[in-house]
């Protein structure tokens, strides 16, 4: 199905390339013959007039040669290329779909590899399938001449060739499984790489940079072996074809010598089958390199197969939201992970404080506001539609959730503040609230400074106000922020507690936290404790009468 789905848009130049290369290898074996006719009305006639007409022939010949190879490769490797590219596009859209899923049980690594190795590899087929086309043609066209020039001779090619396709089909098998491991280990090895790169920091900090090693090494030698074993099996397909590939055209030789010696066939004949014997390994050689080809976009497409049939973490709804949400949200009886029937009702324009004891059951929470997964038990509403029953993208136009760990994004820091809003938005009041223009002011080009992949290029603190810039700029009915202030120090949180109150006036909104300075500006905050709501009020009543709130929150 992937094989048939990457090559479908494609038909038009996989389809020009395979005739053009068919062309030039109905060309390639005319040649022989054509040398052969001027050896025999030219040169043994003694005619020159003749011997010149055919060379003449010849260099037209060559000339539509040069242009049907090239035009033929231009379209196969415009196809091929385009292939992978839509390919590469349906794997990432399959990633990002907001019903999640595609990463269980994969490092981002390995799925950067699917997208990138494996969709080349299945769009080297508008290569392979042209190059098959040239071969079978070729090979065709060489046994006809032959059979013209001498039966004997061509049924040498007819029965020879049918076996090389044969054996080279039998041989692809097992380089086809070695291909699978191989892609799968090295996918494995690039996600051990990825992950270490982005903890170098903390493995460093912890002293771990050994055992670090020491597991990359691991995995690294396991990708090697499996490279090893697909490089071995491709060498055993090649050489054995190629070592029968010489055996038939020497069979092919000797035979025609014999039959020129015997004066069954002229000079001319002979020096034609010669040719055509040579031409001959080429196609047989291609025969080799196209169903490796083939054997490896197979394990390459099985392995896009699994990512894009991976099952949703969440399943689409088919009610939509009205174009302006209110806001409001209720959980009703909701058990998830430690979540243990919380009951809890958010009227819309409410600025509400959630303090959990345990991070776990905040993670829990905000997975079942986020819907990247669903309660076990109870439902999560939303102006009075339950989550299940909305699509998970149109949730997300509603619904923000601003993970703690949010990453920034390799561009400039007002591109990675307007990521969900444009260029051209006005980003100052987002950028103010979350203090996220002191950190334009102290650097070299202001909001047009360069920021690195993940936001290495700048402080922890840095990069929690410009996360916490970029997802008050998306401006969502219900914004639901969690720890957006653990880097900063105390004045800036404070100042940020009352920006984020400012400028979400009139928008739910949710902070996830045990921050005091941002709970004090809450309308009221929720203290969820062994997974239960235990107490709900302003925060200076729970800080004044809750023991529980207080060593979660001010100590």
């Amino acid at each position: 199905m992937v094989l048939r789905r990457a090559l479908g848009g494609q038909r038009r130049l996989v389809l020009a390339g395979s005739l053009l290369r068919a062309g030039h290898q109905v060309g390639e074996a005319t040649v022989p013959v054509l040398i052969g006719l001027a050896v025999d009305q030219g040169v043994a006639a003694g005619d020159l007039g003749v011997l010149l007409r055919w060379l003449a022939v010849l260099a037209v010949v060559y000339l539509v040669l040069s242009f049907s190879y090239r035009f033929g490769a231009r379209a196969s490797d415009r196809a091929a290329e385009e292939a992978a590219h839509a390919l590469r596009a349906e794997v990432v859209d399959r990633v990002l779909h907001p019903g999640g899923g595609a990463e269980t049980g994969r490092l981002p690594g390995a799925l950067a590899g699917i997208a990138t190795e494996d969709a080349r590899r299945v769009g080297m087929l508008a290569i392979a399938i042209p190059g098959a086309v040239a071969t079978f043609t070729g090979l065709l066209s060489g046994a006809a001449v032959l059979l013209w020039i001498s039966v004997p001779l061509g049924l040498v090619v007819l029965a020879g060739a049918p076996a090389l396709l044969w054996l080279g089909h039998l041989l692809s098998r097992p380089l086809e499984r070695r291909s699978a491991t191989e892609q799968e280990r090295a996918a494995r090895a690039s996600g051990v790489a990825a992950d270490l790169v982005a903890g170098l920091r903390v493995l460093k900090g912890i002293g771990a940079e050994r055992a670090a090693v020491d597991r990359y090494r691991t995995t690294s030698r396991d990708s090697l072996a499996a490279t090893m074993r697909a490089a071995r099996a491709e060498a055993l397909q090649n050489g054995v074809v190629l070592a029968l590939t010489g055996f038939l055209i020497a069979v092919v030789g000797l035979f025609g010598g014999r039959l020129a010696a015997d004066g069954q066939v002229s000079l001319g004949d002979l020096i034609s089958a010669v040719g055509l014997a040579l031409f001959l390994i080429g196609p047989l050689q291609a025969l080799a390199r196209v169903n490796t080809s083939f054997a490896q976009a197979r394990a390459s497409a099985t392995r896009i197969a699994e990512v894009l049939a991976a099952p949703h973490t969440v399943t689409p709804g088919a009610v939509r939201l009205t174009p302006e949400p209110l806001g409001g949200l209720r959980l009703r009886g909701v058990e998830h992970a430690g979540l243990r029937g919380i009951d809890l009702e958010v009227a819309p324009g409410e600025l509400l404080g959630v303090a959990a004891t345990d991070p776990a059951d905040a993670l829990a929470l905000l997975r079942c506001l986020d819907r990247r997964a669903d309660p076990d038990a109870g439902s999560v509403e939303l102006d009075g539609v339950c989550l299940r029953d909305l699509d998970p993208g149109d949730l997300r136009s509603a619904v923000l959730v601003a993970a703690h760990d949010a990453d920034l994004f390799e561009g400039t820091l007002r591109g990675n503040v307007g990521a969900a809003t444009g260029q051209d938005a006005d980003l100052r009041p987002a950028m103010e609230a979350a203090g996220a223009d002191e950190v334009a002011g102290a650097l070299p080009y202001g909001e047009e400074t360069a920021v690195a992949e993940r936001g290495r290029s700048l402080s922890g603190g840095q990069r929690q106000r410009v996360a916490l810039a970029r997802a008050l700029a998306a401006d969502r009915p219900v914004l639901v922020v969690h720890d957006p202030t653990t880097a900063v120090d105390t004045v800036t949180e404070a100042r940020i507690a009352v920006g984020i109150r400012e400028l979400r006036r009139g928008r739910t909104t949710i902070m996830v936290t045990t921050s005091p300075a941002l709970l004090t500006v809450a309308d009221r905050v929720v203290l969820l404790d062994g997974g239960r709501i235990v107490e709900t009020g302003p925060h200076a009543d729970l800080a004044r009468h809750n023991a529980v709130y207080r060593a979660a929150v001010l100590t």
